[in-house]
């Protein structure tokens, strides 16, 4: 499905997804069907490019398809209202989390629901290839699926190429129902994700040229053009541990004992010894044996598509600046086979069936409209199931702002659009000298270049080239814990009912403000490979500075804090968030960058730009919640909030 805030591939910008108001809280239900009066529909199993007008007619009966059916469990309903009890502060029963196996043998599928699914699925003539807790994998020919599903499958064009999907819903048996979640796998549109750092993929050496700050403002451009009336200083050369533990208001705060997960696709050959030299290069605790784990699959697949190379330093990011910030704890890395759905959504069902951590970083997603309500139903079922439990899962907002720019449509991404997680904003960070907390501004930027005479910058301030992902989405509702918060302006700008608004909190994200990482890369020619640093930013970052916050948040607590927002939410308006604006100083901000022409040295030339600071295309980050940066960022006090009195 995705990259890191991997971008999404095949978006789809010609329709929005149905509302699903319950759907996504309580998993999709199957509606009773009229003219089917033995079977049940499974609602959201079309997906909405899937119209009349696209259709191309009927897929050939020989042709094969390999599909999911999702198990509901026991109690679909009960599992929601236990998570949103568990994870609400003014409830009784506040942080009573279950194991992973209280919670499989109270909310899990039954021998006997499973087997019935099963001799259903091969006595339609499909073969069962699988069955892990969460669902049962067939594959076979489309005259079985249809069979199965008592539904056809037609071909539908969407875009420039033509997909499979079903004609109309898909429905089971009638006394399936209560089993069956839904079913993945149908269409064969591609559900990729993408990841979201900001920077092209590392395969081949990344490096920044100079001259930088080694904090905000240290060196001022005093050669180049001045922006908004006055010098800029150069962009940072990468901030580190020490000076982001400062600004979070980390003080003592190590994370001892705490759990934390990260899943992206694939997994970098050399990320022990990067980790490694990185604490070792920038003042970061020693890792200890033992303290970085790695689950990994098998085998790999779809590596070509899913660009497998580029997601190495996604995870890179997304390991270092964990241990950065919070440098006791305990990091697992868990990689999915490849970027689609199918694939992520196994890296995050390990997590909860086997408890790996209680906070999961997550640096991935794509577009809301190419995720279909089938997809988001399973995805939030093992959101549910983790809230149970205590986990909590943080998801980068994305790095295109509203999405305009890169898919023709204001929207949000997904799964940070999910009621159930924590979806994480960026920032543009000033640390000033003595590791000193100066201001944040959305991140939003507008780059320019400087002029061939040197004397100025080109159509000042320029264009737009990313920000942070945020926005209202048009088919998750409005969760109780965002009501009386986020302003109705946002909250209704889909619907008259109220939607949910991205993001939830948020961190560092602008690169040009961006976190130094070092990775092992590749030489221009590819003969070899050599440890280097370089500075990164995007919502990528932003997550896990968020998920290492909340481990020394738990730490603090010295109890799983598990779904977090109703506890964000709670604090709200407290002196515990920096409340982000895009004018902190009152005036236009910007930075001077100069950038290797080819990306690692100067033997093509320099490229010279000014980044403004606080312009994310439609979005925009002002006093109180906005949706750049939800209810701020974490400020002196906040860790120290979660303190049980």
């Amino acid at each position: 499905m995705r990259s890191n805030r991997a971008k999404v591939r095949a978006v789809s910008v010609a329709a929005t997804l149905p509302m699903l108001a319950g759907a996504l809280a309580l998993g999709i239900p199957a509606a009773h069907a009229a003219d089917h009066p033995l079977r049940d529909l499974l609602a959201g199993t079309r997906p909405a490019w899937a119209t009349a007008k696209a259709d191309q007619g009927v897929t050939s009966d020989g042709a094969r398809v390999s599909a999911r059916v999702y198990l509901a469990g026991k109690d679909a309903a009960g599992l929601a209202a236990y998570a949103k009890a568990v994870s609400d502060p003014d409830s009784a029963s506040y942080g009573t989390f279950l194991t992973a196996k209280q919670a499989q043998a109270r909310f899990g599928a039954t021998k006997a629901q499973v087997a019935a699914v099963k001799s259903w699925l091969t006595a339609a003539g499909l073969k069962v290839t699988g069955v892990t807790r969460h669902y049962v994998s067939v594959s076979g020919d489309v005259a079985a699926a249809e069979k199965a599903f008592g539904t056809q499958l037609h071909n539908f064009a969407k875009g420039s190429k033509t997909y499979r999907a079903p004609a109309s819903a898909a429905s089971v048996p009638q006394g399936l129902a209560d089993a069956v979640l839904t079913v993945t796998g149908l269409d064969d549109a591609p559900h990729m994700a993408t990841h979201d750092d900001q920077l092209p993929p590392p395969d081949t050496v990344f490096r920044n040229a100079g001259p930088f700050s080694s904090y905000y403002g240290s060196n001022t451009a005093s050669t180049l053009p001045n922006a908004y009336g006055t010098k800029i200083p150069y962009a940072v050369k990468g901030y580190t541990g020490k000076q982001l533990r400062a600004a979070y208001g980390a003080g003592t705060r190590t994370g001892k004992g705490v759990r934390v997960a990260i899943t992206d696709a694939y997994a970098s050959p050399t990320i022990a010894y990067d980790a490694g030299t990185y604490a070792k290069r920038n003042g970061d605790a020693a890792w200890k044996t033992g303290q970085l784990h790695q689950v990994l699959p098998k085998k790999y697949t779809n590596t070509k598509d899913c660009s497998a190379s580029g997601w190495y330093g996604e995870e890179t990011l997304d390991v270092e600046a964990v241990h950065a910030v919070a440098p006791a704890a305990d990091v697992t890395y868990v990689g999915a086979a490849s970027c689609t759905d199918g694939d992520l959504l196994d890296a995050l069902g390990k997590v909860v069936d086997h408890h790996l951590a209680d906070i999961v970083s997550n640096s991935w997603g794509e577009v809301e409209a190419v995720q279909t309500p089938d997809l988001a139903a399973a995805y939030d079922q093992v959101f549910q199931l983790g809230a149970v439990e205590g986990i909590g899962f943080y998801f980068s907002s994305g790095d295109d702002g509203d999405e305009v720019a890169s898919s023709g449509t204001k929207q949000v991404d997904s799964p940070a659009n999910s009621a159930w997680v924590t979806a994480v904003g960026g920032t543009s960070l000033a640390v000033g000298k003595n590791d000193t907390y100066l201001w944040e501004t959305g991140w939003g930027t507008d780059k320019a270049v400087l002029s061939a005479d040197g004397k100025s910058w080109t159509d000042f301030p320029g264009a737009f080239t990313s920000g942070a992902g945020g926005g209202t989405s048009r088919t998750v509702a409005e969760p109780d814990y965002q009501r009386g918060v986020v302003p109705d302006a946002l909250a209704k700008a889909s619907s008259a009912n109220g939607n949910r608004v991205v993001p939830d909190i948020a961190a560092i994200a602008d690169p040009n403000t961006g976190f130094l990482v070092g990775q092992t890369q590749s030489s221009p020619d590819g003969k070899k490979q050599a440890y280097s640093e370089y500075r990164i930013g995007g919502t990528s970052l932003a997550a896990p500075a968020v998920a290492a916050v909340q481990a020394l948040a738990q730490e603090a607590r010295g109890q799983a804090i598990g779904f977090a927002n109703p506890a964000i939410y709670a604090k709200y308006g407290s002196k515990v968030y920096h409340d982000v604006t895009d004018h902190p100083t009152g005036r236009g901000l910007a930075v001077a960058r100069v950038d290797f022409h080819n990306g690692y040295d100067a033997t093509n030339g320099l490229d010279t730009s000014v980044r403004s600071l606080g312009k994310d295309s439609s979005l925009s980050a002002v006093k109180g919640y906005d949706d750049v940066t939800g209810v701020g960022t974490p400020a002196s006090g906040y860790v120290e909030s979660y303190r049980r009195r």
